[in-house]
Parts: structure tokens; sequence; C-alpha cells
């Protein structure tokens, strides 16, 4: 579905992608690890649209494919749920989970249809009660990492990036998001999933790519390589260090 060859990304003198390339199938959940600094927040905002690679082609189906922008990259099936919680505080959480679906004009989802609409989309994974009513910004922080990802589901994505998604959410959340996860990956969903916890790469992931100083080490099937294994491709040091230990 998606494939990266030989993507590069700089920052002035600092290289944050160097001639990445990784291929990407449907239906599959695939892990992006790495320390901090690997390049997996670059890579994040080069398939979002954020910032434009510098080298290399992205393809999609089989084609190249050039955005120029994050409207560019979801018109054609993308949605990234980011690190950071990224809402408008004093609207309504209904209006937050449509924010970018409207025209300038008109409207995508009629308005006797949008609480409904934005319901249907916190009820495929939110354990958490969620008002729709109230203003976004008043919640808890977990409450508004649901908000984020639900705007994300109702826009039924083809490939779907969640980065750290689940850092803010409580045990039932979390594992009703990683069940929604393997459901949009039975429906042929591509999911990208930047996490730095071994336990969920290891019963989530399909397959694993592994960044490290912004080069792809390696990417594999899950299970071919052990937790331990990953980390010494991730970090040798650290790994090393942990064995002597």
């Amino acid at each position: 579905m998606l494939e990266i060859e030989n993507v590069s990304k700089r920052y002035g003198e600092t290289v944050a992608i160097s001639e990445a390339t990784i291929t990407f199938r449907a239906g599959t959940v695939h892990t992006i690890l790495g320390e901090n600094g690997s390049g997996k927040s670059t890579m994040v905002k080069l398939l979002s649209g954020i910032v434009q690679p510098d080298g290399g082609m992205i393809r999609l189906d089989g084609r190249p494919f050039a955005g120029n922008a994050p409207a560019d990259f979801q018109r054609v099936g993308f949605a990234t749920v980011f690190q950071e919680v990224l809402i408008a505080p004093d609207r309504t959480v209904t209006d937050n989970i449509l924010l970018g679906l409207d025209g300038l004009i008109s409207r995508r989802i009629p308005r006797d249809k949008r609480r409904e609409t934005a319901a249907a989309a916190l009820g495929r994974f939110a354990v958490t009660e969620v008002p729709l009513d109230a203003a976004a910004g008043s919640l808890p922080l977990a409450a508004q990492q649901l908000i984020v990802l639900a705007r994300a589901v109702v826009r039924k994505p083809r490939i779907l990036i969640l980065d750290e998604v689940t850092a803010a959410l409580d045990y039932a959340d979390r594992e009703s998001v990683f069940k929604l996860m393997r459901q949009l990956a039975a429906e042929g969903c591509l999911l990208l999933f930047i996490t730095h916890r071994m336990d969920e790469v290891m019963s989530l992931s399909d397959r694993i790519s592994i960044l490290r100083g912004g080069k792809v080490v390696k990417t594999e099937d899950c299970g071919v390589s052990t937790p331990a294994d990953l980390l010494k491709a991730m970090a040798p040091q650290t790994a090393a260090e942990l064995s002597d230990a």
C-alpha cells in the first residue's frame, strides 16, 4: 500500500532521516521503533505532509505520491494522531471530532447528524464517557486524547498513524484502542504505530522497523527477534550496559 524509498530529511547540518526505505503492507500494524532522536518524529511528519523530504520518493498503491501539505495526505486517506494532543479548547467535543471535515461553505456532515457521527466515532473504542457538548479544553488529558483519536477514526482512513497515543490513557481505554487497531487492520487499514513500550510492540505488531540515527536498521516480521534483540538493534550501547548489569 505504502512505500518510502531512499527518503532523506535534513534540518541544516542535522540529518534527521537518511535514505530510509520501508515497504508498508495493507491490513497490518507496522511499528516504528527507535530511541529519542532516531528519526521517528520526522518520519511521522513526512508521512503527514507537515515537512517535505529533501530526497527520495513516497509511493502510494505503487504510484509516486508527492503531497505538499497535510490536506494532500488527508485527501488520499492518511490520518495522524500526534503525540501532542491537538484540540481547539474552547470548542465542543463534537466540533473537535469533526474539525476539518467541513468546507468553507458546505458541511460534509449535516447539522442534525453531527452529534450522532461524533458519538459513533467515540463509540468504536472509548470506554470512558466523553460528553459531546462539553468544551474539549475543560476535560482531562486522557479524554482529550480520545477526542483526537476519534477525529482520525471519523475520517475512515486507509492509513492511520498513531504516535505514542496510549501514554495518557488508562488501562481500559488503552485495551479498547488496541482492539480497534486490530479491527482496522482486519478491515484492510494500514496502521503505523510508534511506541516505546515493548509489551505493546510484541502483542500488536505484524511488522517492525527500527530506526537508529536516522537510518532504517532493519524491517522484519514481529517474532523474528526477541525484545532483547530489538533493544540491541535500537541502542547497542544501552543493551550492552543492561547486559553487563
